[in-house]
């Protein structure tokens, strides 16, 4: 398996090469500059709250400003993360004395794995050694000096997804850290007669409903800059878009959080309705970032409810649009990207 990933890497390496050679590089303004020294993140959370514009209005500049590349260095995992565990994964456990203990389990969809005696036992999201501390206090009641020792035969829930102009989009499975050029060569470059080395000009990756990420992918190829190849996380999901094609996102407390296309007269409501709806979870207010600007507005959600109400907002290519949690908790959307326009990208923190 690591060599089909290895071979798939060095396809797009080599295309790469082909296709940007003979271009002049680019600069990448976002690689050039330096980031301001960010204040405690206490301090980060008293400005953010102090500057949460009023329904309806537009954010004042923004206060908390990371460069480009320190956000896409935010957004990616260290390279030494600890691989968590999760449904899927076949691991071994070596529980000396206990042969009856030994042997291979499938770590089940509820994130589980049963042992005699002690029954079922949580694993997922904990790392090798956490889970097997897990394990051992769960055998500790019914066994006298018991060490166990855990190791990963195969990663099952290790993949990543890839949907939008890639020739095989789906569900790509890792037995090592997933990274974004791999997964694009994987998925397959789609060439037409505007974008003819079939290279992105950007891509999304969406982590989780409340984090995304725009890559100017050819133009960090183009500057030499290895965040191209960002380290990816478990269950992350990238979208390719078409060339020049126009779409949102879609984050936050909706049914089916991820990019939605930009037709003509697209409303705020309509956009709502194609991410699948908002969850009984959602608040009282939706959280627009402007890709282009970095202007955030926020409105009340009963605005879009009242005819006519959302036509007063127009979505724009790029867009972030966010639907927080109801309830007295804080609520953090991390909306990072690299605009092509702005020179900065804003790490906003909403609370509620």
């Amino acid at each position: 398996m690591k060599q089909l990933f290895s071979n798939s890497k060095i396809s797009l390496c080599t295309l790469i090469g082909f296709a940007l050679a003979a271009s002049p590089a680019a600069p990448v303004a976002a690689a050039q500059q330096t980031a301001p020294a960010a204040p405690p993140a206490a301090q980060q959370q008293a400005i953010a709250a102090n500057n949460v514009p009023q329904a309806g209005q537009a954010a004042n500049d923004p206060q908390l400003k990371q460069s480009p590349l320190k956000t896409l260095q935010s957004f990616e995992p260290a390279a030494d993360e600890e691989y968590e565990l999760g449904p899927g994964d076949e691991i071994n456990l070596d529980v000396p004395g206990h042969a009856e203990l030994n042997g291979k389990h499938i770590v089940g969809p509820d994130g589980r794995i049963t042992l005699p005696v002690a029954g079922t036992i949580m694993v997922a999201n904990q790392t090798r050694s956490g889970a097997s501390q897990t394990i051992k206090d769960a055998l500790t009641p019914y066994y006298t000096d018991v060490t166990v020792t855990l190791g990963i035969d195969k990663y099952g829930s290790n993949h990543i997804m890839i949907l939008g102009n890639v020739q095989h989009p789906g569900v790509l499975l890792y037995d090592s850290t997933p990274t974004l050029l791999d997964a694009i060569a994987r998925g397959g470059l789609m060439a037409n007669s505007t974008n003819k080395d079939g290279i992105p000009d950007r891509c999304m990756i969406y982590r989780g409903n409340d984090q995304t990420i725009t890559v100017e992918l050819r133009k960090l190829l183009q500057g030499g800059n290895a965040m191209a190849d960002i380290r990816l996380r478990r269950n992350d999901i990238i979208f390719v878009p078409v060339q020049q094609e126009e779409f949102i996102s879609m984050m936050g407390e909706v049914k089916a959080p991820g990019a939605i296309p930009l037709t003509q007269n697209l409303s705020l409501h309509q956009a709502i309705a194609q991410a699948g709806g908002v969850t009984e979870f959602a608040g009282k207010k939706i959280e627009i970032v402007q890709y282009s600007t970095g202007k955030t507005i926020i409105i009340p959600y009963s605005q879009i409810l009242t005819p006519n109400g959302d036509r007063e907002i127009t979505l724009h290519g790029g867009d972030i649009v966010a639907i927080p949690k109801s309830g007295l908790a804080k609520w953090s959307t991390v909306m990072t990207r690299l605009s092509p326009i702005t020179s900065m990208a804003t790490l906003a923190t909403i609370a509620h």
